[in-house]
């Protein structure tokens, strides 16, 4: 029979499921009869309790557990039968009026919507490229000295300089008054290295063993300790201990500590490049990948389906509770998060997905499997033992799942750059590791010319 699809509006459709009362009550004598076999009732011997006991007692549940069973059966029935592709969950609702001997049920859907991309060959899209220079493996080298340093007393009448660790008592009260987390003795940390506030490193900056200050701090709007956010402070500080750093030679033994296999420093070096030119290789992917998904978008014309983006809203909602949760943030399940904060997010990811999608289908972009392995195996290749990396992916459906959704993307994006106008541009090493740095130094230089 053909099945009566009603388009409603845009997106939305509205069928008539038919459900014979027949295979209802079938099915419910069935399920019951089971039910009696292994049914435990006070009284009764396991196996032996009536029939008309176990309906008695249970009847109701499954007469609803079979009916609902019987309508999902109709609707993805009719679903295949009028090839739709249904987005999201029905509402289905008994409709009055069916013939006898028949429920009739009204499941009203979203179906995904056709999606149209225009000409990509107007498009123009820029598309980057970074070379890995000498600067850039002597900057790493000097990070793997620094997380390899020792310290010594500073001499006594010497101050505290960038790169210095102390050790300092501090005290802060906001209008006369302590707060959580004000206080401390004997606390250490690294100078220049942004492990405190600006003000308080200001401070400690120049001090001697013994000196104390007062000065005044003002928290940020956004700073994670909310009773003192947006909120400023009088600190007193002491200084107890002033140490500085020793760095490791850059020599034939630093390079076996850090489990070089060639034990020289040309190896360590060969090394460092082969690991940025890989982390650089997915940094540039991605740029890229973000310019040429930017650009789909003004191509594409298509209609959102609200139970997709609802979806992808409750998705965003539930990573924001999480996240609250990892803070501290107690009763987050209590929380009330408008579905408008997340919407202009939830929108775009649909519209996305939807629009990539369709390439693939049409362009035979999937990503196949000599291009998973590929990838897998690369971002196996920068941790000790690569081959249990390689078995940890494989042996989970969701995480391979996530790397093919990977290559699928990397797949569309290289067949789009192929098809559009692209404008390459060279930027350095630094911009591409530390974009809001390099941003903020460009910014600093603009205002100093």
């Amino acid at each position: 029979m053909a099945v009566n699809v009603e388009v409603l509006e845009k997106l939305e459709r509205k069928i008539t499921l038919n459900v014979p009362v027949r295979s209802v009550q079938d099915e419910v004598q069935a399920r019951l009869r089971r039910l009696a076999r292994t049914v435990k009732m006070d009284g009764f011997r396991p196996g032996k309790v009536p029939l008309s006991v176990v309906a008695q007692r249970y009847g109701s549940a499954i007469q609803y557990e079979v009916l609902n069973d019987k309508v999902g059966e109709a609707f993805n029935q009719a679903a295949s039968e009028a090839q739709l592709r249904i987005a999201g969950q029905p509402r289905i609702s008994e409709k009055e009026g069916a013939a006898e001997g028949f429920l009739d049920f009204e499941a009203v859907f979203e179906v995904f919507p056709e999606v149209k991309i225009g000409d990509l060959t107007d498009l123009e899209i820029e598309r980057i490229s970074v070379a890995v220079d000498e600067d850039a493996i002597d900057r790493t080298i000097d990070i793997l000295r620094k997380q390899r340093r020792t310290f010594a007393p500073r001499g006594e009448d010497e101050a505290v300089q960038d790169g210095d660790r102390v050790t300092v008592d501090f005290e802060g009260k906001i209008d006369g008054d302590a707060f959580a987390g004000g206080k401390a003795e004997g606390f250490a940390f690294l100078v220049g290295e942004g492990q405190m506030l600006k003000e308080f490193e200001d401070a400690v900056r120049g001090m001697k063993v013994g000196e104390s200050k007062t000065f005044p701090l003002a928290f940020p709007a956004d700073y994670h300790g909310q009773e003192v956010a947006g909120k400023t402070a009088d600190f007193l500080v002491t200084v107890q201990k002033i140490e500085v750093a020793e760095l490791p030679d850059v020599d034939d033994a630093f390079a076996k500590a850090l489990g070089v296999e060639a034990g020289t420093v040309e190896g360590l070096r060969a090394d460092i490049r082969k690991n940025l030119e890989r982390e650089v290789k997915f940094r540039v992917q991605a740029r890229n990948k973000q310019n040429v998904l930017d650009a789909l978008l003004t191509k594409a014309e298509l209609d959102l389906p609200n139970a997709a983006v609802q979806a992808e809203i409750e998705r965003l909602r539930e990573g924001a509770r999480d996240e609250l949760r990892q803070r501290g943030v107690e009763n987050v399940e209590q929380s009330q998060i408008p579905d408008e904060i997340f919407r202009p997010q939830a929108e775009r990811r649909v519209r996305l997905g939807l629009v990539v999608a369709e390439l693939v289908r049409a362009n035979e972009l999937q990503a196949t499997p000599d291009q998973v392995r590929a990838h897998v195996e690369e971002l196996a290749a920068s941790y000790e033992k690569p081959d249990e990396v390689v078995k940890w992916y494989y042996s989970d459906r969701q995480r391979l799942g996530e790397v093919e959704a990977v290559v699928i993307e990397n797949n569309v994006t290289e067949f789009v750059l192929r098809q559009a106008k692209t404008v390459d541009k060279t930027i350095g090493f630094d911009e591409l590791m530390n974009p809001a740095q390099a941003a903020e130094s460009a910014e600093q230089d603009a205002q100093q010319a």
